[in-house]
């Protein structure tokens, strides 16, 4: 699979970018770009909550990452996706004893980088959670050696942590020129994968076929909110590079907004929801300070896609406005045993399409909907 373009980090805040036909914008920083290749559409797959480093110190847990792989490997090759989307909780960095938990993050995005696709990640609520120690060591038994990956040495068996700086500067560093990932502005901090990606046409004269805006929805080293900051961040961007609404947006976070709960299935996934799995409820941010409000105002916005919840892969409408999915659980880490799969996203340029749906590790396919029309 080659690259659909090269990665684009703009290094000054307002370089205008003008087409043949006038089309004029600012881009601002944090932003790369994708490309629609021509006579083609633009296929994302999504892998949400690998959970990779689980219970390091056994061997179920290293077992759970190669079946997390294989996972990962089954959908890629099946789909031939163009990108991926890594939507938090890639490690369970409170599981992981030793410093490097960057060791464990490689592993989780080496069956897309093996196969040269390019790869966007932001946080979850565990990719930088503090050690806990397993109250097993404190048995009678006595403690356990601590079993440190073979790419690290004694001294780096360290129970500090990575921190989500520290993480997404590795991933890019051994990304081999795929990793889209970005360190987010400064001011938003401790809040990191803060940052936007343009689906370019294949006509380079046009606009972009859709915006990819990716937010950190907290937890782990703080508490799981979109913060003020956030939102007044994306109004900026969003309204700098999409002022009259008329390209398509897309949002990733990791932890579902509280308005996930308001369109929840009762029981059974019925009509206008569409998906398999409805098998706990909503586990919501403790905060969004506004944002939804600022989502549902924006005609453009056509969905919102999270992770978190492994019991729950639907997709509902929002006030008639926009959709709300859940990802399906991925990864053979962390708890429940419905089987894993990948949430797919195909963006068709002409006509203009967002079509969703599911694909399974054992090839199936499920829960397809449309998200947008032109």
């Amino acid at each position: 699979m080659k690259k659909p373009s090269l990665f684009l980090i703009i290094l000054v805040i307002s370089l205008p970018l003008i087409s043949a036909v006038g089309w004029e914008l600012s881009i601002p920083t944090t932003v790369g770009n994708l490309r629609v290749r021509e006579g083609s559409t633009f296929k994302m797959a999504i892998f949400a909550d690998l959970h990779f480093g689980e219970d390091t110190w056994t061997d179920w847990g290293p077992r759970q990452d190669v079946n997390s792989v294989n996972v990962m490997s089954a959908v890629l090759d099946a789909e031939t996706p163009d990108f991926v989307v890594y939507l938090g909780d890639v490690v369970t960095a409170n599981n992981i004893a030793i410093q490097n938990a960057s060791l464990f993050w490689d592993k989780a995005i080496s069956p897309t980088r093996d196969r040269g696709i390019p790869w966007a990640t932001l946080f979850g609520n565990h990719d930088d959670a503090s050690f806990l120690w397993p109250l097993d060591w404190f048995s009678s038994s006595g403690i356990p050696p601590i079993r440190c990956p073979a790419a690290s040495d004694d001294d780096g068996c360290a129970f500090r942590g990575t921190t989500r700086v520290e993480l997404i500067r590795e991933e890019i560093k051994s990304s081999s020129a795929l990793s889209y990932s970005m360190i987010g502005p400064k001011e938003l901090w401790p809040s990191v994968s803060n940052y936007v990606l343009l689906v370019e046409s294949s006509d380079h004269s046009k606009p972009p076929v859709a915006i990819l805006y990716f937010l950190d929805s907290g937890g782990g080293s703080y508490p799981e909110v979109i913060s003020n900051a956030q939102v007044e961040w994306f109004k900026t961007m969003s309204n700098t590079l999409n002022p009259d609404l008329r390209i398509p947006e897309l949002i990733f976070w990791h932890i579902p907004s509280k308005a996930y709960k308001k369109v929840a299935p009762r029981l059974w996934i019925t009509k206008p929801c569409v998906g398999s799995i409805n098998k706990e409820k909503v586990a919501a941010q403790e905060a969004e300070n506004g944002m939804m409000r600022v989502l549902e105002n924006r005609s453009s916005v056509k969905a919102v896609i999270v992770g978190h919840n492994h019991g729950l892969d639907w997709c509902c409408p929002y006030k008639d406005k926009l959709w709300l999915c859940f990802a399906r659980h991925t990864g053979y880490g962390g708890y429940g045993n419905w089987p894993r799969g990948s949430r797919i996203l195909e963006i068709s340029e002409m006509p203009f399409r967002i079509k969703t749906w599911i694909r399974m590790e054992d090839g199936s396919v499920h829960s397809e909907v449309n998200l947008a029309y032109d």
